[in-house]
């Protein structure tokens, strides 16, 4: 893991502890069951979208203010900090709310608000407009790079890109092995690498 100097992190569920029930937002926004929300909007006549969208915002915007940091999430981010790496954060969630939640969880100390990117600024993953962006703002190399996820989504935008992909995440929970470059169980394993240089 010594090779990668550019730093992506998914937020909710991988820097913050998970907490979004997608299937009960899902229900709260009359959205289909286990269809992707944002993708979903796009399908939609605009004005009807819009009010979905500002309902997604304010649910996200609560939960954002009740994040709480993923155990290990500091160790790491204070790891990389120490190597001079570039660090970023790409959401499907909007900045704002991004940042909210960083503030909640004592880690926007970490990231360049110009590093903090949301579902209006690029296309969210799994495209990798975000990661590209990011790359061109820190003029990085593609082999250096890594997608750190909780989620397919996340995993995916990696792939897309071309940067290495990191999925952390219980042992319980589902994997993705043509998706995933390294897999932790926690950020805890992964601070815990970091730490030994390897």
């Amino acid at each position: 893991m010594h090779h990668y100097c550019h730093w992506i992190f998914d937020l909710d569920g991988t820097l913050t502890v998970p907490q979004h029930n997608f299937e009960e937002i899902r229900l709260e926004l009359g959205v289909p069951p286990g269809t992707l929300i944002l993708e979903y909007l796009e399908q939609l006549e605009a004005s009807h979208a819009h009010g979905i969208r500002v309902r997604l915002n304010a649910l996200e915007s609560a939960l954002a203010n009740e994040a709480r940091i993923a155990d290990g999430a500091r160790e790491v981010l204070e790891i990389l900090q120490r190597r001079g790496a570039d660090i970023g954060i790409l959401t499907r969630n909007t900045r704002q709310n991004a940042y909210n939640a960083l503030e909640s969880i004592g880690l926007a100390s970490f990231f360049d608000t110009a590093h903090v990117l949301g579902r209006e600024e690029h296309t969210p993953k799994p495209a990798p407009d975000g990661i590209h962006h990011l790359l061109e703002q820190w003029r990085g190399q593609l082999a250096q790079t890594v997608m750190v996820g909780d989620f397919h989504l996340d995993l995916e935008a990696g792939r897309n890109a071309g940067v290495g992909t990191v999925h952390v995440a219980p042992s319980s929970a589902p994997r993705w092995p043509h998706l995933t470059d390294h897999r932790f169980n926690s950020l805890e394993e992964l601070a815990a690498l970091l730490a030994t240089g390897a």
